[in-house]
């Protein structure tokens, strides 16, 4: 009897460690091969090795999980979580799904209505702070800006195997026709997942 309690508290304790709730934040791995991606994970390795390239914020909406996230090709977005997973039908999807410390559900409410206002708004391709729109870290880090949960620190464009501008990064401010905004203030999704006031809750693997 003791061990059949033993085991249901156990199962009850894991169910609530993996309901996803309004204000978790999501990170994703790369489903693609593309450059871009390569480099954005490459440049961004913390001692915490982990190999996001995206993230977004969940909420729960009619008992759902929906995404709020800026996508590199529609902008600022809410879609269904399976629909963030696995985007122009992937066959795979890696993903974890943090939560913040203490972040109370009143401050949850306001993260997503700061998210709703940005819905529609476009990707931010040159990745500068200071232009229009957002990339995907700067959208969550807008987002939770009220709550300080996330800091800016100085970007780096390069390869730290080689000191060198990784050449999906070239490549890309080349066709844009700017300089590599080395050393400006951003953020990424590595570097975020990083952050001492998160916790793992949920993890999505297939």
């Amino acid at each position: 009897m003791k061990y059949l309690c033993f085991i249901l508290v156990l199962i009850v304790s894991c169910a609530k460690k993996e309901t996803i709730k309004t204000g978790d934040v999501i990170f994703r791995e790369p489903i693609t091969n593309s450059q871009l991606s390569e480099a954005i994970n490459e440049v961004t390795q913390t001692k915490k090795v982990t190999n996001y390239t995206h993230m977004g914020i969940c909420f729960i909406e009619n008992d759902s999980v929906k995404v709020i996230h800026s996508d590199a090709d529609l902008g600022v977005v809410i879609q269904p979580l399976q629909v963030f997973l696995q985007p122009e039908d992937s066959t795979t999807y890696f993903a974890d799904v943090y939560r913040i410390n203490q972040l109370e559900s009143s401050q949850a409410l306001k993260v997503i209505s700061n998210a709703k206002a940005l819905v529609g708004q476009p990707y931010n391709t040159t990745y500068i702070f200071e232009d229009e729109g957002y990339y995907c870290s700067e959208f969550v880090y807008e987002a939770f800006k009220d709550h300080q949960v996330f800091q800016l620190e100085p970007m780096t464009f390069k390869d730290p195997k080689t000191n060198q501008f990784h050449e999906g990064w070239i490549s890309h401010y080349k066709a844009l026709n700017i300089e590599i905004p080395e050393g400006k203030l951003g953020c990424n999704p590595n570097g975020m997942a990083n952050n001492k006031n998160l916790t793992l809750v949920k993890s999505f693997r297939n």
